[in-house]
């Protein structure tokens, strides 16, 4: 028994005290969780972003990732979204009796390559295990800090007429390898998730304009329903080409198998971009230049016309409503 989650390892005694010892503290060690108090204490100067998520995403383990990585890459897109430098992570765990131990550390393993890569410290969190049948294996809930550099004003209400919409790569990558998993689905090129820290490519976009007006990222409900939100939250009207939009045709073989649309599959490792016209070329030069933006393109623009709509300019030259998901096209995605 001694290889997985048991009751007692919620209990607060010292099988609670060396799981997170071993399964966590040793692992994501840094100088403000190794404090080991119930709050972390921190100095940050300047104007803070703050969110919180959780994920139950089924399976745990998928093709570019799993429930860990997707945590971290989650929360700090979120933060990232506002224009923040992401700083600070907290993480709680509430785990089902009968998880493995070597599960669980494979998943904190993910956390902290992910939080590496992103820059980011885990610096406080809380463990609770529950009955079997109780949870699904394991679920996360985060809460993350960042600091927005003076002169970024991001936000979903400031997408003007004229300005040009950007996307870093293609759609619906992750929505399909989870489902792939899900349902024993295989592909001969091995499609993996796109879960990936996108900090570092916002702030190359910020270097190189500060006329970002817009960031979200598309996860549920994916671009379609992104694009809904904004023009909803600026008033202004959308129109894009589905010629300019990429996707990778693993995605569009299996959306036209399951009757799906790209545009309303899942992301975890992409952004739109609302910028003005000017600065548009050079935004997309410095996205490029990174690895999680060497796809990019300008996909669109926003108009005065239909405010609160989303447009599309179809392969076959026709225009078409791009309406918001309606439902849930793929249930514990994330």
């Amino acid at each position: 028994m001694n290889d997985k989650i048991l009751l007692a390892h919620g209990s607060g005694g010292k099988l609670s005290h060396d799981l997170i010892k071993k399964s966590f503290v040793d692992l994501l060690d840094n100088p403000l969780l190794a404090q080991m108090d119930d709050s972390a204490v921190f100095d940050i100067k300047g104007r803070l972003a703050f969110t919180t998520d959780s994920y139950v995403v089924n399976p745990i383990f998928f093709p570019g990732g799993n429930i860990g990585k997707l945590a971290v890459c989650g929360t700090v897109n979120d933060l990232a979204m506002s224009g923040a430098e992401p700083r600070y992570l907290s993480l709680a765990f509430i785990i089902e009796e009968g998880l493995l131990l070597s599960d669980l550390k494979r998943i904190v393993g993910a956390i902290k390559t992910a939080a590496d890569e992103a820059g980011v410290k885990i610096v406080t969190g809380d463990t609770k295990v529950v009955n079997r049948g109780s949870a699904d294996r394991i679920f996360i809930n985060t809460a993350g800090v960042g600091v927005v550099p003076e002169g970024v004003e991001i936000s979903g209400n400031n997408a003007r007429p004229g300005d040009k919409i950007i996307l870093n790569g293609t759609i619906g990558d992750h929505g399909i390898a989870v489902l792939s998993k899900r349902e024993g689905i295989t592909f001969s090129t091995g499609l993996e998730s796109d879960c990936a820290p996108l900090g570092g490519l916002v702030a190359e976009m910020l270097k190189a304009s500060r006329n970002i007006h817009c960031l979200r990222d598309p996860t549920r409900g994916g671009l379609a329903t992104t694009l809904n939100e904004l023009a909803e939250q600026s008033g202004v009207g959308i129109r894009i080409e589905e010629a300019q939009i990429p996707v990778r045709d693993e995605v569009v073989g299996a959306c036209e198998m399951l009757g799906f649309d790209p545009l309303y599959v899942a992301n975890e490792g992409k952004l739109v971009a609302i910028a003005a016209s000017e600065d548009a070329e050079n935004i997309l030069k410095a996205m490029k230049r990174h690895p999680y933006g060497k796809n990019a393109a300008v996909i669109g623009e926003v108009l005065a016309d239909h405010p609160g709509r989303v447009v599309m300019k179809t392969l076959l030259g026709s225009s078409r409503v791009v309406d918001m998901l309606t439902g849930d096209l793929l249930p514990r995605i994330c």
